[in-house]
Protein backbone atom coordinates (compact mmCIF):
# COMPACT_ATOMS: atom_id res chain seq x y z
CA UNK A 1 0.00 0.00 0.00
CA UNK A 2 1.28 3.46 -0.88
CA UNK A 3 2.21 5.77 2.02
CA UNK A 4 0.20 8.97 2.15
CA UNK A 5 0.36 12.16 4.15
CA UNK A 6 -2.06 12.47 7.06
CA UNK A 7 -4.40 14.71 5.06
CA UNK A 8 -4.33 12.56 1.90
CA UNK A 9 -6.59 9.66 0.96
CA UNK A 10 -5.20 6.55 -0.73
CA UNK A 11 -7.45 5.83 -3.71
CA UNK A 12 -5.42 2.97 -5.14
CA UNK A 13 -7.07 -0.37 -5.83
CA UNK A 14 -5.20 -3.37 -7.19
CA UNK A 15 -7.56 -4.74 -9.85
CA UNK A 16 -6.37 -7.85 -11.65
CA UNK A 17 -7.76 -10.29 -14.18
CA UNK A 18 -7.68 -14.08 -14.34
CA UNK A 19 -9.26 -16.60 -16.70
CA UNK A 20 -10.25 -20.13 -15.73
CA UNK A 21 -11.05 -22.78 -18.32
CA UNK A 22 -13.88 -25.04 -17.23
CA UNK A 23 -15.35 -28.25 -18.57
CA UNK A 24 -18.86 -29.56 -18.02
CA UNK A 25 -19.12 -32.63 -15.80
CA UNK A 26 -22.83 -33.01 -16.54
CA UNK A 27 -24.95 -31.68 -19.44
CA UNK A 28 -25.97 -28.02 -19.39
CA UNK A 29 -29.64 -27.19 -19.98
CA UNK A 30 -30.40 -23.58 -20.94
CA UNK A 31 -33.77 -21.89 -20.99
CA UNK A 32 -33.72 -18.21 -21.95
CA UNK A 33 -36.80 -16.43 -20.67
CA UNK A 34 -38.43 -14.97 -23.79
CA UNK A 35 -40.75 -11.99 -24.11
CA UNK A 36 -43.52 -14.34 -25.21
CA UNK A 37 -43.10 -16.37 -22.01
CA UNK A 38 -43.40 -13.18 -19.94
CA UNK A 39 -46.63 -12.21 -21.72
CA UNK A 40 -48.08 -15.70 -21.23
CA UNK A 41 -47.23 -15.58 -17.53
CA UNK A 42 -48.94 -12.20 -17.17
CA UNK A 43 -52.04 -13.52 -18.94
CA UNK A 44 -52.22 -16.48 -16.56
CA UNK A 45 -51.83 -14.21 -13.52
CA UNK A 46 -54.53 -11.86 -14.83
CA UNK A 47 -56.73 -14.84 -15.76
CA UNK A 48 -57.03 -13.69 -19.34
CA UNK A 49 -58.22 -16.38 -21.71
CA UNK A 50 -56.44 -16.57 -25.01
CA UNK A 51 -56.61 -19.05 -27.83
CA UNK A 52 -53.56 -21.27 -27.55
CA UNK A 53 -51.16 -21.15 -30.48
CA UNK A 54 -49.80 -24.34 -31.98
CA UNK A 55 -46.27 -24.80 -30.70
CA UNK A 56 -43.39 -25.17 -33.15
CA UNK A 57 -40.83 -27.34 -31.26
CA UNK A 58 -37.85 -26.14 -33.31
CA UNK A 59 -38.72 -22.48 -32.74
CA UNK A 60 -39.33 -23.05 -29.02
CA UNK A 61 -35.98 -24.83 -28.75
CA UNK A 62 -34.08 -22.05 -30.56
CA UNK A 63 -35.74 -19.43 -28.34
CA UNK A 64 -34.19 -21.03 -25.25
CA UNK A 65 -30.65 -20.39 -26.53
CA UNK A 66 -28.61 -17.28 -25.69
CA UNK A 67 -27.22 -16.10 -29.03
CA UNK A 68 -24.39 -13.66 -29.57
CA UNK A 69 -25.05 -10.76 -32.00
CA UNK A 70 -23.48 -12.78 -34.83
CA UNK A 71 -26.41 -15.21 -34.55
CA UNK A 72 -24.05 -18.19 -34.65
CA UNK A 73 -22.28 -18.54 -31.32
CA UNK A 74 -24.20 -19.27 -28.14
CA UNK A 75 -23.45 -18.62 -24.50
CA UNK A 76 -24.69 -18.35 -20.94
CA UNK A 77 -25.13 -15.17 -18.84
CA UNK A 78 -21.91 -14.23 -17.02
CA UNK A 79 -24.01 -13.23 -14.02
CA UNK A 80 -25.07 -16.89 -13.67
CA UNK A 81 -21.47 -17.89 -12.99
CA UNK A 82 -21.04 -15.04 -10.51
CA UNK A 83 -24.24 -16.04 -8.69
CA UNK A 84 -23.04 -19.65 -8.41
CA UNK A 85 -19.65 -18.54 -7.06
CA UNK A 86 -21.23 -16.16 -4.57
CA UNK A 87 -23.61 -18.86 -3.35
CA UNK A 88 -20.71 -21.33 -3.06
CA UNK A 89 -18.87 -18.82 -0.87
CA UNK A 90 -21.25 -19.62 1.98
CA UNK A 91 -19.58 -23.02 2.23
CA UNK A 92 -16.31 -21.35 3.19
CA UNK A 93 -18.00 -18.85 5.53
CA UNK A 94 -18.00 -15.87 3.16
CA UNK A 95 -20.89 -13.42 3.46
CA UNK A 96 -22.74 -13.26 0.13
CA UNK A 97 -23.33 -9.50 0.21
CA UNK A 98 -19.61 -8.87 0.81
CA UNK A 99 -18.41 -11.45 -1.72
CA UNK A 100 -20.40 -9.90 -4.61
CA UNK A 101 -18.30 -6.73 -4.60
CA UNK A 102 -14.93 -8.48 -4.58
CA UNK A 103 -15.03 -9.76 -8.16
CA UNK A 104 -16.91 -9.50 -11.44
CA UNK A 105 -17.37 -12.23 -14.06
CA UNK A 106 -16.94 -10.65 -17.48
CA UNK A 107 -18.76 -11.65 -20.64
CA UNK A 108 -17.06 -12.60 -23.92
CA UNK A 109 -16.08 -9.65 -26.13
CA UNK A 110 -17.85 -7.08 -23.97
CA UNK A 111 -21.20 -8.87 -24.03
CA UNK A 112 -23.07 -10.14 -20.97
CA UNK A 113 -22.62 -13.75 -22.15
CA UNK A 114 -19.82 -16.24 -21.68
CA UNK A 115 -19.40 -18.29 -24.83
CA UNK A 116 -20.22 -21.97 -24.43
CA UNK A 117 -18.05 -24.24 -26.54
CA UNK A 118 -20.23 -27.16 -27.49
CA UNK A 119 -23.06 -28.20 -29.78
CA UNK A 120 -26.57 -27.61 -28.42
CA UNK A 121 -29.31 -30.11 -29.17
CA UNK A 122 -33.05 -30.08 -28.50
CA UNK A 123 -34.31 -32.00 -25.49
CA UNK A 124 -37.95 -32.75 -24.75
CA UNK A 125 -39.24 -32.97 -21.17
CA UNK A 126 -42.64 -33.46 -19.60
CA UNK A 127 -43.03 -30.85 -16.84
CA UNK A 128 -45.68 -29.97 -14.27
CA UNK A 129 -47.18 -26.48 -14.48
CA UNK A 130 -48.69 -24.30 -11.75
CA UNK A 131 -52.23 -25.49 -12.55
CA UNK A 132 -51.17 -29.05 -11.74
CA UNK A 133 -51.31 -30.24 -15.32
CA UNK A 134 -48.44 -31.44 -17.47
CA UNK A 135 -46.98 -30.07 -20.67
CA UNK A 136 -44.02 -30.63 -22.95
CA UNK A 137 -41.03 -28.29 -22.77
CA UNK A 138 -38.45 -27.96 -25.53
CA UNK A 139 -35.08 -26.73 -24.32
CA UNK A 140 -31.48 -26.60 -25.45
CA UNK A 141 -28.93 -28.96 -23.96
CA UNK A 142 -25.16 -29.13 -24.31
CA UNK A 143 -24.16 -32.72 -23.59
CA UNK A 144 -20.47 -31.82 -23.66
CA UNK A 145 -19.35 -28.25 -23.07
CA UNK A 146 -16.47 -25.98 -22.10
CA UNK A 147 -16.08 -22.28 -21.36
CA UNK A 148 -13.50 -19.67 -20.41
CA UNK A 149 -14.53 -17.68 -17.34
CA UNK A 150 -12.77 -14.31 -17.18
CA UNK A 151 -12.86 -12.59 -13.80
CA UNK A 152 -11.86 -9.09 -12.69
CA UNK A 153 -11.05 -8.92 -9.00
CA UNK A 154 -9.70 -6.64 -6.30
CA UNK A 155 -6.53 -8.34 -5.07
CA UNK A 156 -6.75 -6.43 -1.80
CA UNK A 157 -10.05 -8.20 -1.05
CA UNK A 158 -9.72 -11.65 -2.62
CA UNK A 159 -6.93 -13.76 -4.12
CA UNK A 160 -6.75 -15.68 -7.39
CA UNK A 161 -6.52 -18.88 -5.35
CA UNK A 162 -9.73 -18.04 -3.48
CA UNK A 163 -11.50 -17.32 -6.77
CA UNK A 164 -10.40 -20.69 -8.09
CA UNK A 165 -11.76 -22.33 -4.96
CA UNK A 166 -15.09 -20.50 -5.30
CA UNK A 167 -15.41 -21.50 -8.96
CA UNK A 168 -14.54 -25.12 -8.15
CA UNK A 169 -17.13 -25.22 -5.35
CA UNK A 170 -19.69 -23.53 -7.61
CA UNK A 171 -19.21 -26.20 -10.26
CA UNK A 172 -19.65 -29.00 -7.77
CA UNK A 173 -22.42 -27.78 -5.46
CA UNK A 174 -24.37 -25.12 -7.40
CA UNK A 175 -23.97 -25.58 -11.14
CA UNK A 176 -25.57 -23.36 -13.76
CA UNK A 177 -28.68 -23.56 -15.93
CA UNK A 178 -31.84 -25.62 -15.48
CA UNK A 179 -32.10 -28.55 -13.07
CA UNK A 180 -28.84 -27.60 -11.37
CA UNK A 181 -27.96 -28.97 -7.89
CA UNK A 182 -28.60 -25.63 -6.19
CA UNK A 183 -32.24 -25.52 -7.31
CA UNK A 184 -33.35 -29.13 -6.97
CA UNK A 185 -32.70 -32.03 -4.59
CA UNK A 186 -32.51 -34.30 -7.61
CA UNK A 187 -30.75 -31.76 -9.86
CA UNK A 188 -27.40 -32.75 -11.29
CA UNK A 189 -27.19 -30.73 -14.52
CA UNK A 190 -24.84 -27.82 -15.23
CA UNK A 191 -22.02 -29.10 -13.02
CA UNK A 192 -18.47 -28.28 -14.08
CA UNK A 193 -14.81 -28.50 -13.09
CA UNK A 194 -11.73 -26.38 -13.65
CA UNK A 195 -9.47 -27.72 -16.38
CA UNK A 196 -5.82 -28.14 -15.51
CA UNK A 197 -3.03 -27.88 -18.03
Amino acid sequence: MKKTKSNEVNLEMNVKQITFKIKGVTPLIVNKFTEKAKVQMEEIQQKKSKKREIDDPEKLYLNTLYFFPDGKRTGFPAVGFKAAMTRAGKQVDLVMTDTRGKFHVMGTEGSDLIEIKGTPTMRTDMVRVASGGAMIRYRAEYKEWEASVRILYNEQSISAEQLGQLLMLAGFSCGIGEWRPEKSNSGSFGMFEIMTE
